[in-house]
């Protein structure tokens, strides 16, 4: 059905992208049709040592004296699925379908992040009815987990002065700046002991149900972290009875809010009753805080065979873990001073695993301002030393800096008016896009991003709004058309 929606370029090619594997760092099946889009339609293209593609086409008639204008999406997806879905993100299509205003995808996220922006950039490419100077565009690798094509973006490849990237989620406003970001991991080592004969019940503790979702763009709408909720079980509540710690961990991405997490206990079968009674506790206390965020949090328990827990932590290792977990700072740190309703800075605890003898947590920290960024850094290497934790921090970013004057974003507001009868809003997104990142590369490049209505990208429940995309693209197309006057 989605290749009968309109505008039908875009959904045409976006379904044939959903047919496409491409989980970041697996995009080899996505570049190979990108290649073959391109050689089908006398395209020319190049591809850079990080793996990204630049598309070229001249201008339409009447068209050659504008400025080039490139237009900019990723291709990888954030491969996200719900328990008890059977998918394979490196070998199954998406199963996109409409319902309703909306498209969505059975059991697993969509891609719309970015799917949406690449097929409307590949569209404006083949679609004739589409006037433009001349095009480029930028279709960058793996930056859902880290920004690698962006970083990897070398200056003097592109030729154009100005560039809208497609990446933004909220059809009806327009970006023009975006928070930096950077990771930080936290580790120390795990040390086991003998079960002691007194427990004779393991147990699996599922902390579920919980939304997600974009850990940029929904931080603060003050969804759980099933993370930090499985330790303030853990540190607050499970104290009550004696239990020994076998294993816990949860999330799968630094960039999305944990929905689940997981702790494997030993304890007495004559404790079970009281466990019981706690979690029922524990979901009351979640119900009456988060309920009207997160209405369908479940806490489980299921039976672990003992054979498959042979050892538990140390009391002193489980203490130390618990009162770490139950500590770590995690969410919006600070509101916007200048721009109302915008974060400034937060941090997102977004994986936890125990490997190799080794737990390690990695948060993403956000914010609009450097130092600020910094300072939460400092706060977790505090944090750290404090449990005697080894730490790394990796893949720093700065911001995009709004620039109020731009041509570009005047031209777009004005567009925007003369389609819709009312302008847009101005925003700042917290969240990275890659825009930061080519300032590096391309300090006087001129920017915007705009893109269709997303609700809850990197999660299963996202899903994209038709008509948005049916509007975000008469505006690309208009603002294309009216090129020759940001000269």
């Amino acid at each position: 059905m989605l290749s009968t929606l309109k505008p039908n370029f875009v959904w045409q090619i976006f379904n044939d992208i959903c047919k496409i594997p491409r989980p970041s760092h697996h995009e080899q099946m996505i570049t190979k049709y990108i290649v073959d889009f391109a050689n089908s339609h006398s395209i020319d293209y190049k591809i850079d040592k990080t793996g990204n593609i630049l598309l070229t086409k001249p201008a339409t008639k009447e068209m050659e004296n504008c400025p080039s204008i490139a237009l900019q999406a990723h291709m990888d997806m954030v491969p996200q699925k719900n328990e008890g879905t059977e998918h394979d993100f490196l070998t199954d299509p998406i199963q996109a379908y409409v319902d309703g205003e909306w498209v969505k995808a059975k059991g697993t996220t969509l891609g719309a992040d970015n799917g949406v922006g690449l097929a409307s950039a590949l569209a404006v490419l083949v679609d004739p009815a589409v006037e433009h100077g001349p095009i480029e565009v930028l279709v960058t690798v793996s930056e859902e987990t880290g920004m690698f094509g962006a970083f990897g973006l070398q200056p003097n490849w592109l030729t154009s002065q100005y560039l809208i990237n497609t990446d933004s989620e909220d059809e009806g406003e327009i970006f023009t700046g975006c928070a930096g970001g950077v990771d930080f991991t936290a580790t120390f080592p795990v040390t086991y002991a003998v079960m002691p004969e007194k427990f004779d019940c393991y147990l699996k503790v599922s902390l579920k149900g919980l939304k997600g979702g974009h850990s940029g763009c929904d931080i603060h709408l003050g969804r759980g972290n099933a993370i930090k909720l499985m330790a303030r079980f853990l540190a607050e509540y499970a104290q009550d009875i004696p239990f020994r710690l076998a294993d816990i961990n949860g999330g799968s991405l630094r960039n999305a809010i944990p929905r689940e997490a997981f702790a494997e206990i030993a304890l007495s079968k004559d404790d079970l009753p009281k466990l019981k009674s706690i979690i029922n506790q524990y979901k009351n206390v979640l119900s009456n805080e988060l309920g009207h965020v997160e209405p369908n949090i479940e806490i489980t328990l299921s039976e672990v065979e003992a054979d498959k827990v042979k050892r538990v932590l140390t009391t002193e290792n489980q203490n130390r873990i618990i009162n770490w977990l139950h500590t770590a700072p995690n969410g919006v740190v600070r509101m916007s001073g200048q721009l109302a309703g915008v974060v400034e800075t937060s941090l997102n605890l977004g994986i936890l695993d125990i490997k190799d003898n080794q737990i390690s947590a990695i948060f993403l920290i956000r914010s609009q301002i450097d130092s600020a960024k910094d300072a939460v850094v400092s706060t977790l290497i505090s944090h750290s030393q404090l449990a005697n934790a080894n730490y790394e921090i990796s893949g720093g970013y700065s911001g995009w800096e709004p620039n109020l004057d731009s041509n570009l974003l005047q031209l777009s507001k004005e567009k925007y008016y003369e389609i819709f009868s009312e302008y847009p809003k101005i925003m700042v997104i917290h969240a990275g896009l890659e825009c930061g990142l080519f300032k590096k590369a391309y300090p006087n490049m001129d920017m915007i991003s705009i893109g269709p209505t997303i609700v809850s990208p990197h999660s299963p429940d996202e899903k994209v709004n038709i008509q948005s995309v049916y509007r975000y693209w008469e505006l690309l197309i208009a603002i294309l058309k009216s090129a020759k006057h940001l000269k």
